[in-house]
């Protein structure tokens, strides 16, 4: 009987936060990132996860003597901030690059919502995040997550038409039905591309309810983590853990126990045999597909509901993400490189999620992760930025329409030279 898999991912991003951006700074004031709250935030979790849970999973490597294998998704967005604020942390993934049992995902540059809006626009950036990890791993990647494992048949298509043959999503319950998420799938109108299902149940067991000592189930201990992964996959393929990284120390802190939990955890892993640790990639060549997973609608691993209604739920998300993408064909034509850096990150998904209105089961972690008191307020300040933005677009535009119009009349000014017949 062939050996179960655990297939490990983390996703590592960290948004460009705005500052507070006024009305009376349209048109007058053109920086909208806080600088200062970045590198803040960013050294912060840098001290309190990345650099800890790096120099773990590296020595975890050794000791297991490359038994143990995990994959990153690293957004451009914080790639560029690691090397802005944190340069070691960005020299701590080289070193587990080094191992060759770490696989680096490919996924949109700004963790955007570019796959729902523009294909032109999502296409380009997974090109500038995968050149981006070549860059600095000297990996090229060969599977792909999407900003928020959000997936659809029409994604799915577009990603494998791109070269990805293998891609990670959301083991949705209203996708699933009775069907079990512990398995490789394909996609329904892609057939050829392999799909790795989140075990939600028990990604969010670590991610969410593990230092929580009011669950019934509170502590978790490696053990008894094996356990349930056992009974889970009882007549399955794989389990697929998939987590923000952030988990280790930031979202779970180092007194919850956290970390000797995940330095335990491979270890029983792999003392009790019944799983071997594989990176995306392997999974999809030791694994074949049982079934195609139909997916009309974008599906994400967010919230509850587990679609995309935590980007685009309400009328203050759509307006503010039309209004961005519709200024996709302008930026084309201007085809300037602040513009088009600016543009970028104020796709960043974030955006949209802290304009999120949910006050129910996912009302809290929405205000977890949101620096305004509310979603009216992250409206307002987006959109005042995107009128600058904007304003200068149109300027840039207005200048190149005068320079065209400058050539064509020189053009139509400049002298005929009559050509001289020789006798």
């Amino acid at each position: 009987m062939a050996t179960k898999s655990i297939c490990l991912y983390f996703q590592v991003h960290q948004p460009t936060r705005l500052r507070l951006y006024r009305f009376f700074d349209i048109g007058k004031d053109s920086h909208y990132y806080d600088d200062f709250a970045n590198r803040t935030i960013l050294r912060r979790i840098a001290q309190k996860c990345y650099l800890p849970m790096n120099q773990l999973i590296l020595e975890t490597i050794r000791q297991s003597k490359g038994k143990f294998k995990v994959a990153y998704s690293i957004s451009g967005s914080a790639l560029e901030q690691f090397q802005r604020f944190a340069p070691e942390v960005i020299t701590s993934f080289k070193a587990l690059a080094e191992t060759g049992k770490v696989e680096f995902l490919a996924e949109t540059y700004y963790h955007s919502l570019a796959s729902l809006a523009s294909e032109s626009e999502f296409r380009h950036q997974v090109l500038k995040h995968a050149a981006k990890i070549e860059e600095l791993f000297g990996v090229k990647p060969t599977a792909f997550r999407n900003t928020e494992l959000i997936y659809s048949n029409g994604i799915g298509e577009m990603v494998y038409d791109m070269g990805y043959k293998t891609m990670l999503t959301e083991g949705a319950r209203h996708i699933m039905g009775w069907k079990s998420p512990n398995y490789v799938y394909c996609g329904e109108t892609q057939p050829k591309l392999k799909l790795l299902l989140r075990n939600y149940s028990l990604s969010d067991d670590i991610a969410f309810r593990f230092s929580n000592k009011g669950w019934e189930m509170w502590p978790l201990t490696a053990e008894k983590y094996v356990n349930w992964m056992k009974e889970s996959a009882q007549n399955d393929d794989i389990i697929n853990l998939f987590m923000d990284y952030e988990t280790f120390g930031e979202h779970q802190s180092a007194d919850s126990g956290i970390f000797e939990f995940m330095k335990t955890l491979p270890k029983a892993v792999i003392k009790d045999g019944t799983f071997q640790f594989v990176t995306p990639s392997e999974a999809v060549k030791k694994h074949k597909s049982v079934a195609d997973l139909p997916v009309e609608d974008p599906i994400s691993w967010a919230d509850e509901e587990r679609d995309i209604t935590a980007w685009l739920g309400n009328e203050l998300q759509h307006e503010a993400f039309q209004k961005v993408y519709a200024m996709t064909e302008k930026l084309s034509i201007v085809n300037d490189p602040e513009l088009w850096e600016d543009f970028g990150h104020l796709q960043e998904s974030d955006h949209f999620y802290y304009m999120c209105t949910k006050f129910f089961s996912d009302g809290e972690v929405h205000k977890y992760f949101n620096p305004y008191d509310t979603p009216y307020e992250a409206f307002i300040n987006y959109m005042n930025v995107i009128s600058d933005f904007q304003i200068r677009l149109d300027e840039k535009r207005a200048a190149l329409d005068v320079r065209e119009t400058a050539k064509e009349e020189l053009k139509e000014k400049k002298p005929v030279r009559r050509k001289v017949v020789k006798k």
